[in-house]
């Protein structure tokens, strides 16, 4: 994410930091009542358990466990959770055991995203559509008709996030006319990235309309000023705007109850594209009461996870979630960075929740001497750090501060991290590998430049090829999709959402990028030891996909859904 000037005055007090590190504490997951589900392909409730004395054999697959020989077998066996036989002669159906005929379909790890944003589509206020898999506005139309379905009278449909109109034949958002042909008796929001602009329809223009008539709710609200065609104007980085009073409205009406409903929704979406594991880089902190200047990225740091941790607490977490602490602060005293250091513990919960370290950034990068001082204290305290760079001259800087505080912290056990790296040299990436860090590699620019012809980096082959620990993220859900398999899709092939090829003698071959997205990227984790392969021991998180991602053309690779997702040996996901 870029970062966003800090605007904050408020400090919170040492007893929130306490309030939500030990709510933190009950990070203890329960299996789900085991149920049919008629038409299924594991016979499942998605979300039930196998039970501590039942094991579940996944037979007549081609199941790619990405073990360090790329070995594939035909057979797995589950029980409490882990895989317990990788290959070999399944057992028997029986009382005791489950099995599952795959009918040659392929298996990979679950997937994991080192870099994601997920928190932010946990808190989607209305009930949100998932668009960023659509190619037209037709599809989109579609796909809003078919929301309408499940989505109460007066409710709102919304779509916040993820999508980009680059993505859509037309390079447009939909009119309100076309709005309404979608979706004609529910009031309809679609926002873009992080400020929008906005479209609705004219059940969400008259309530606009009327919000800008009537009493201010606010003082600090500007008008939204629905345009005839249903164009919102878009809000700033800086304080509101018309997109951000629209986003506001919807987030005034929002419930406790419709949080957690936002939170399923979105780790099932997570689960249907086999997405198993995320490490969180939460979002711009903005402590204290909901304001209409917040822009789709602003949440309170201290209460964002709240329907996730509530949720977690009732057994009903379905997919893995580490949360790292992106602390934005351009105050030189550094205050909110140095109660979490020193109040918060990382690394702190269970497989299926917990926390992280510090990360997207500890202070803003051009912040100068309080980014360097962050830097020395995240060190001090012995915690891994990360950091997102835009350019080549910002993956210098961090470079060249890692060195600086290493001289006086070793931090080359602590797995320090950058993001993004659009563009990369053999030296950064030497002295990167010398301090023990890790890249990632930002697949998302694919979907997000105005300019067709741009190279949107970044060199995936010339990082791989080089031996540094690398991963690969999409850094959904705000400016690009969450669905990994799109990001897949542009490191395989370096074509762009215009159809361009804009990464040439950049690409990695299809085992690189499977690879990068299980295996490599849970190290990113501290999680390599359990997640990220199919081998004996580790924790049962697979995906069995509906078309087989070896052999399908280029373009069928952001097709590829799941048809069954397991986590911790529980059908989580099965789409019959």
């Amino acid at each position: 994410m870029p970062e966003k000037p800090d605007s904050r005055t408020k400090r919170p007090s040492r007893r929130r930091f306490l309030a939500t590190s030990t709510g933190a504490s009950a990070l203890l997951g329960v299996a789900l009542e085991a149920g049919p589900a008629a038409g299924s392909l594991s016979g499942q409730t998605p979300g039930a358990g196998v039970g501590g004395d039942t094991t579940l054999a996944l037979v007549n697959g081609r199941i790619h466990t990405i073990d360090a020989k790329d070995t594939v077998v035909n057979t797995v066996t589950i029980r409490n959770g882990r895989f317990l036989a990788v290959g070999g002669r399944p057992p028997k159906a029986s009382a005791g055991v489950r099995v599952i005929d795959l009918r040659g379909r392929t298996v990979v790890p679950g997937l994991v995203e080192p870099h994601i944003h997920i928190v932010s589509l946990a808190n989607r206020p209305g009930y949100h559509t998932i668009l960023e898999n659509t190619a037209s506005l037709r599809d989109v139309q579609e796909a809003l008709a078919a929301r309408r379905k499940n989505v109460p009278e007066g409710a709102w449909i919304t779509s916040m996030g993820g999508w980009h109109p680059n993505q859509w034949a037309e390079h447009r958002h939909p009119t309100l006319a076309e709005l309404d042909q979608a979706v004609p008796d529910r009031p309809v929001l679609l926002y873009e990235r992080f400020t929008g602009p906005a479209a609705t329809n004219s059940l969400g223009k008259k309530f606009f309309d009327a919000a800008d008539a009537g009493p201010k709710v606010h003082p600090d609200i500007v008008p939204v000023k629905v345009a005839a065609n249903g164009a919102i104007a878009a809000a700033g980085f800086a304080g509101g705007g018309p997109s951000a009073s629209a986003l506001y409205y919807l987030r005034r009406m929002q419930s406790f109850a419709d949080k957690k409903r936002s939170t399923m929704d979105a780790m099932q979406y997570a689960a249907s594209v086999g997405l198993t594991s995320h490490l969180d880089q939460v979002l711009f902190p903005t402590p204290g009461p909901l304001h209409p200047s917040q822009i789709l990225s602003n949440l309170d740091q201290y209460r964002m996870y709240d329907a996730w941790l509530e949720l977690h607490r009732e057994g009903k977490t379905i997919v893995r979630l580490q949360m790292n602490f992106l602390q934005n602060q351009a105050d030189p005293q550094l205050p909110e960075l140095k109660e979490r250091l020193r109040n918060q513990f990382p690394f702190f919960g269970d497989d299926m929740m917990r926390t992280g370290a510090i990360g997207e950034w500890a202070a803003p990068l051009a912040s100068g001497a309080v980014w360097r001082e962050a830097q020395r204290l995240v060190a001090q305290a012995g915690w891994r750090n990360e950091n997102a760079v835009q350019n080549l001259a910002g993956l210098r800087q961090v470079v060249e501060e890692y060195e600086t505080v290493n001289r006086d912290n070793d931090i080359t056990k602590l797995r320090w991290v950058v993001h993004h790296v659009p563009e990369v040299n053999a030296d950064l990436l030497n002295r990167l590998k010398a301090l023990g860090c890790g890249v990632e590699m930002g697949a998302f620019r694919w979907v997000t430049s105005s300019d067709p012809k741009v190279v949107a980096g970044p060199p995936f082959r010339t990082i791989v090829d080089h031996g540094i620990q690398v991963g690969m993220h999409g850094d959904g859900v705000h400016i690009a999709p969450l669905n990994p398999w799109l990001h897949i899709y542009y490191a395989t092939t370096g074509i762009n959402s215009f159809g361009d090829q804009v990464n040439p003698g950049q690409h990695l071959t299809r085992a690189e990028a499977l690879r990068l997205f299980t295996h490599s990227n849970s190290w990113f984790l501290r999680m390599e030891d359990t997640i990220g392969t199919i081998e004996p021991g580790k924790l049962a998180d697979l995906a069995v996909l509906d078309r087989d991602y070896f052999t399908v053309p280029d373009a069928d690779l952001k097709k590829i859904r799941s048809v069954l997702t397991i986590v911790n040996g529980n059908v989580v996901h099965d789409a019959g």
